[in-house]
């Protein structure tokens, strides 16, 4: 597009002698002018044409003269519009009025229009600066949108009242998540499947920003209502993931791990989709990690055939779920917070509470992490078997 600007000056010949000067640029679609003859025709171009980014105004004109243009320019308060004062030498007090009032630079009368052409240029390449901040800082305004979209998305879907079965002295369970400021996809859930059994979940998408949490927000959902067919975890999850990689866009993928608890027996029943294994942390301290049951991602491997383990709990023990963002916590020295960290709080902070314990871990990933920003959500989620 070429660059459109508006000439403002009641010279008579001023109009005949810019389009010849520039007759080339103009021919070649490189200028475009707009002409006005005092300060009010020009703020009605201005109105007429928005792309108007240069104007070259004289200062001395009926009706409106340069200095009050000048004053309504700024009031304008549009970045992308830069004026040059073109006046006779004689008037310089009124030159440095306007550029005290906001000119960009001025060319004195008679105009040398090589002069001219150079000041042109150079008010265009500042444009071009100007324009490119606007354009930059536009992204990352919308970028900001879509992380607070995502966010919301995210944040709208997770359970929050807690406790969610008050009326169940059987179990505990407390979960929290943290969103980074990229916003990932980690994801939490947790339903009653009959009388005697709590089904829970703990996943993270892959990727970041909207389609994270779209992703997050479709596993979730499909999770769950297959979950609540009551079929085993197993089952859940090659059924989950048969779909999602039909559907899946972008090459996105979940990790979940699936557990069903029977809270009479305390029996474990679990499949995990290539998810951090939990911990199973007992009433004396001693710390266990889930054993793996070779499961890939969900959204990988069309027709996968996940595997089931079940594992005995005694009262007192607490099934300690959490996403890579705990572990991979950064401090400002790049170090992560590890599993062995992870492993040696839980062993020293066994005789909390299930809520504290969820609660303690995000202060102790905050306390080592001294401020750093993470690059991914932590989340937490613990399920302790009551002695009743």
């Amino acid at each position: 597009m070429p660059e459109k600007m508006l000439v403002v000056d009641d010279e008579p010949d001023l109009e005949s002698l810019i389009r010849q000067r520039f007759r080339k640029k103009i021919r070649d679609g490189e200028y475009d002018f707009v002409f006005a003859k005092n300060g009010l025709e020009a703020l009605a171009r201005l109105l007429e044409h928005k792309d108007i980014g240069v104007i070259l105004s004289d200062i001395n004109m009926p009706e409106m003269d340069g200095l009050t243009l000048l004053a309504k320019l700024n009031e304008l308060r549009n970045p992308a519009l830069r004026t040059v004062i073109v006046s006779a030498y004689g008037d310089m007090d009124n030159i440095r009025t306007a550029m005290n009032r906001g000119a960009y630079d001025f060319v004195t009368k008679p105009v040398d229009f090589l002069d001219l052409e150079k000041t042109i240029e150079k008010t265009i390449n500042e444009l071009e600066l100007i324009r490119n901040s606007i354009k930059e800082h536009d992204k990352l305004l919308a970028i900001q949108y879509d992380l607070d979209t995502a966010r919301n998305i995210q944040m709208a879907i997770l359970p929050k009242q807690f406790p969610p079965f008050p009326e169940r002295s059987e179990f505990e369970i407390f979960a929290s998540m943290e969103p980074a400021k990229e916003v990932g996809g980690d994801m939490f859930d947790f339903f009653l499947l009959d009388d005697d059994r709590l089904g829970f979940v703990i996943g993270d998408v892959s990727g970041k920003g909207v389609p994270a949490a779209i992703f997050m927000a479709v596993s979730r959902t499909l999770i769950r209502a297959t979950a609540l067919k009551g079929v085993s975890p197993d089952e859940c999850l090659t059924y989950v993931n048969s779909l999602l990689c039909r559907e899946s866009v972008a090459s996105m993928f979940v990790t979940v791990f699936y557990g069903i608890f029977d809270f009479k027996t305390g029996e474990l029943n679990y499949s995990n989709g290539g998810h951090n294994p939990p911990y199973i942390l007992s009433s004396t301290g001693e710390l266990h990690k889930v054993e793996l049951t070779g499961g890939l991602p969900l959204g990988v491997v069309e027709g996968f055939l996940f595997k089931n383990n079940v594992i005995q709990l005694k009262p007192g023990d607490i099934i300690f779920t959490f996403t890579d963002g705990v572990t991979e916590a950064m401090d400002p020295d790049s170090e992560l917070y590890s599993e062995e960290k992870l492993e040696s709080f839980l062993k020293e902070k066994y005789l909390l509470s299930n809520t504290a314990l969820v609660q303690e871990t995000f202060v102790d990933v905050h306390n080592y992490a001294k401020g750093a920003l993470q690059s991914d959500d932590i989340t937490v989620m613990a399920v302790k078997f009551n002695e009743v």
